[in-house]
């Protein structure tokens, strides 16, 4: 298919990044009821980075370390499989640094799930480091576990978009609000401040964007709606000065924040940008970032 006709994505298994850490056991078993949720596998990873270790290690530490992740991985497993006894687990503990492990174990078509901090193997799993490493570099959809483990579900996912560029990635969204029989919000914020300060802006011109703005996003539900015809799909363009305000504030009512990653510049290097990096950072909920490579995949299958 082409990008004209986009594919209705399949979620894939679920690979999360186990730690020991509090944050990292959070992680673990959201994903364990988001693979339960998608009828996948849950694939344990704890990347020990024996590989960088063994340069300035002797062979007793390396092996003390590997035998420390495959405790914690038996451990992890037993704990998810008590509260899910129905779901496959399956256990890796990789010799590379933990955004290289978690990429291949992924592949082309899972998806990541790591905690917003971290501790042990993933000892820089802090955001700015493994976590943002990962969500930028990633192939695949990314998400970072945020918020109150225990706070009562909302029945909705939030898809945050900007317009018809979003085509691709939305449908990932979509299928995760049906995954989780939820309503799927679609959330645009209009800065006005961004189209002014140009002489040749006029405010006839902010009123043409404004309604072709509500008329994409428009155009971006009736595609959700379309593959997902029992799904409850709704649209909002918010108005304000702050768009990663507003979107944190949307956050805290929703059960799972999507976005598109931002195509890289030059197509080179990284990139999250900046209201990324913001909810990544304060988001109420998780936060799924989808590369602009995954939705290029789904378009084409």
């Amino acid at each position: 298919m082409t990008s004209e006709t986009p594919a209705r994505p399949e979620l894939g298994n679920v690979v999360v990044g186990v730690d020991g850490s509090p944050s990292g056991r959070a992680a673990v078993l959201w994903a364990a009821g988001e693979a339960d949720r998608r009828g996948r596998p849950l694939h344990l990873v704890h990347a020990a980075d024996t590989d960088r270790r063994a340069i300035f290690s002797n062979a007793e530490t390396i092996q003390a370390v590997r035998e420390a992740g495959r405790d914690l991985l038996i451990e992890t497993a037993s704990a998810v499989r008590d509260l899910f006894p129905d779901l496959a687990v399956t256990k890796e503990l990789d010799r590379q640094e933990p955004v290289a492990g978690l990429r291949a174990a992924a592949g082309h078509r899972g998806t990541i799930v790591v905690g917003n901090r971290g501790l042990g193997g993933f000892s820089a799993l802090m955001l700015g480091s493994v976590g943002l490493g990962v969500a930028a570099r990633a192939e695949v959809p990314v998400i970072v576990v945020r918020g109150d483990g225990d706070r009562p579900a909302s029945g909705s996912v939030t898809a945050a978009v900007h317009g018809a560029s979003d085509r691709g990635w939305l449908l990932v969204a979509a299928a995760e609000a049906d995954a989780r029989k939820a309503a799927l919000r679609l959330v645009s914020v209009w800065n006005v401040l961004t189209h002014v300060g140009s002489v040749a802006t006029m405010l006839d011109d902010l009123d043409e964007i404004a309604r072709q703005r509500v008329h994409e996003i428009k155009a971006l539900a009736d595609l959700a709606q379309e593959f997902y015809p029992t799904l409850t799909v709704s649209h909002h363009v918010e108005t304000g000065t702050s768009t990663p305000g507003i979107l944190v504030e949307a956050s805290a009512h929703t059960d799972l924040l999507v976005m598109g990653r931002e195509h890289r510049a030059l197509g080179v290097g990284p990139s999250l940008g900046r209201v990324a990096h913001t909810l990544l950072h304060h988001a109420h909920c998780p936060v799924e970032i989808v590369p602009p490579a995954f939705a290029t995949r789904v378009e084409e299958t």
